[in-house]
């Protein structure tokens, strides 16, 4: 690839999510995009050598990329990514935190409270859909991000994700076991997994609607509601208040945030914090 190259990583309680962007002049492409397993105790040669073999099965060269953007919500995997990534593609990652130019004020009490992850898609969402705007994310926390029409970020509210939930579930009750999660034929489950898969899948389609309702007597009626996650295609087909399902809603906030806060070639990187 000859345009400039960045590789995007959202390192999750679950999961890590990565891109790679290519642009043409002003454009940006996700070429490719990857979704792996959080591991503790992972090492940071551990962590190139899954890099090297993304890269590889995509046949990529890590030479190609120029820049890279990170956003972590686990502390301590977060300087072994940026010492990998220093490593590997020879350039210090940019970082998700203070000293990033965000252009969105949050309204939080506590600014620094606000998890990496969820201002990353509440610029995100804002630049998509304006404002004002929900998104929802459902990760390991189902979360309600809410941005002002002049596109400040309020707060919004957190749930214990699907998978929590169920596994909670699954650890407390001896009679009831693992499903997929999938949609029934039915609400009135005929069978012990049916009826878990109405619960899961129904509940929190009903949930989301609920909560999406309260949000926007506050947040205005006119609020428009995106969401993504892993499970996110499959509960927004059952409820009746998400309008836009964007899987990669993060990745692309990290895009954004980039180009917020990239220096000119050759010039320092002054960076300034608005959160």
């Amino acid at each position: 690839m000859s345009g400039p190259c960045l590789q995007v990583i959202d390192v999750g309680n679950t999961n890590v999510s990565l891109g790679i962007f290519d642009y043409r002049g002003d454009e940006a492409t996700l070429s490719h995009h990857w979704r792996i397993g959080t591991h503790r105790e992972h090492t940071s040669d551990e962590v190139a050598i899954t890099l090297h073999s993304l890269f590889q099965q995509a046949d990529r060269r890590i030479e190609e990329v120029t820049d890279v953007m990170i956003s972590s919500v686990v502390p301590p995997l977060l300087p072994i990514w940026e010492r990998v990534c220093t490593k590997l593609f020879k350039t210090p990652p940019m970082v998700v935190g203070p000293g990033i130019k965000t252009g969105m004020p949050v309204r939080y009490e506590n600014p620094r409270e606000v998890g990496a992850d969820r201002i990353v898609n509440a610029v995100a969402a804002f630049t998509m859909l304006g404002g004002p705007v929900i998104a929802v994310d459902f990760g390991t926390a189902t979360t309600f991000d809410c941005i002002s029409e002049k596109g400040e970020y309020l707060g919004g509210a957190i749930f214990p994700g699907v998978h929590v939930s169920m596994e909670a579930l699954f650890e407390r009750a001896s009679m009831l076991h693992r499903v997929e999660i999938a949609r029934p034929k039915a609400v009135i489950g005929r069978t012990t997994t049916q009826s878990i898969q109405s619960g899961l899948l129904f509940g929190y389609a009903g949930m989301v609607d609920s909560m999406v309702l309260r949000i926007q007597d506050e947040l205005g009626p006119g609020s428009r509601v995106l969401a993504t996650g892993g499970l996110a295609s499959r509960i927004a087909a059952e409820t009746k208040t998400i309008e836009r399902v964007e899987p990669f809603l993060t990745l692309e906030g990290l895009r954004i945030l980039f180009e917020k806060n990239r220096p000119e070639r050759g010039e320092p990187d002054g960076r300034e914090d608005e959160r």
